[in-house]
């Protein structure tokens, strides 16, 4: 018999099939990360600093703006970080913390662009009584759920992932701790949590994805019977605003997480682009279409540029 010793630390190997390239990764990733911090934080100050965007629409895309602050941050400061020649090691608890964290905030994600769905539902298909269907408390009560349910999915994966032994080899294949890569580290059969984890991560964005579209399919409705031309293209621009970062966030998971034979570095590619372009890309999407958001981000960039010292 094998004398296993168990394992306290992994050491993350990174992207697969990028040696050499670090120096080039790291200037490329670290630039992605600045400007998604730059961005979402800007989007924050332009809605909280005008009265004008104090509305339900506005307070989730805060939240989502919130979310990809954070999202990215699970992964790529340790990703620069080896990246820049240091130390590829990361801890038994670290290594749980980025699967919990990154499941979590991805389900907050998930959730809240439903509930994101649900808001231009009752604001194109109920528009007199939207003020008192999406009032502050169910708005907060929604906000609160979002992240409610995304722990209770992020703590079900985290504990069904490290109730596994890990006593073998701890080379994570990845540039990041996940789901798939370290059920290959485990040192028992895990089959059955393979299968109880695919319909799990599977399950929870599909019945996301069908709330958002019946969503959207009323919508679509509702807009095709608006006389006014203004009045449609506006309902669409809004619209289609959403639907753009929709896609942008569930398709990589059904790529990741839902293709029959995994490929590492295939998968690689998507889950950079779903962890630091998607985050990067959201204000871009919510802003450019959006008169009010840029007459506010334009008031910001003034009020900065106008600052003592500059």
């Amino acid at each position: 018999m094998r004398n296993l010793s168990i394992v306290t630390e992994f050491i993350l190997l990174g992207i697969p099939h990028t040696e050499d390239l670090e120096s080039m990764l790291f200037v490329l990733f670290l630039g992605f990360y600045i400007f998604t911090l730059l961005g979402n934080l800007l989007i924050l100050l332009a809605i909280i600093s005008s009265t004008r965007l104090h509305t339900p629409m506005y307070f989730f895309l805060c939240q989502l703006s919130v979310c990809d602050i954070f999202f990215p941050s699970v992964s790529s400061p340790k990703m620069l970080f080896y990246l820049s020649g240091n130390s590829r090691v990361i801890s038994y608890a670290g290594c749980a913390s980025q699967l919990f964290f990154y499941h979590f905030l991805g389900c907050t994600e998930c959730f809240l662009y439903t509930v994101m769905a649900y808001d231009r539902f009752v604001a194109i298909c109920y528009p007199l009584r939207y003020t008192v269907i999406m009032s502050h408390r169910a708005c907060a009560s929604l906000a609160v759920g979002t992240s409610f349910f995304g722990c209770i999915q992020a703590t079900f994966l985290t504990a069904l992932t490290f109730q596994l032994p890990y006593c073998g080899a701890n080379e994570v294949d990845y540039f990041f701790c996940d789901i798939p890569v370290m059920l290959k580290l485990a040192c028992a059969d895990t089959s059955a949590l393979e299968m109880v984890g695919f319909i799990s991560v599977g399950l929870m964005p599909l019945s996301c994805f069908l709330l958002i579209l019946t969503s959207y399919s009323c919508i679509v409705c509702s807009i095709l019977q608006i006389r006014s031309t203004e009045g449609r293209r506006r309902a669409f621009s809004t619209c289609s605003a959403h639907l753009t970062a929709i896609l942008l966030s569930f398709m990589p998971v059904v790529l990741i997480y839902l293709q029959p034979t995994p490929n590492p570095w295939l998968n690689a590619t998507v889950q950079i682009l779903n962890n630091l372009v998607t985050p990067m890309l959201n204000p871009l999407i919510y802003s450019l279409r959006n008169k009010e958001v840029k007459s506010s981000l334009r008031n910001v960039l003034q009020q900065v540029a106008f600052l003592p010292g500059n």
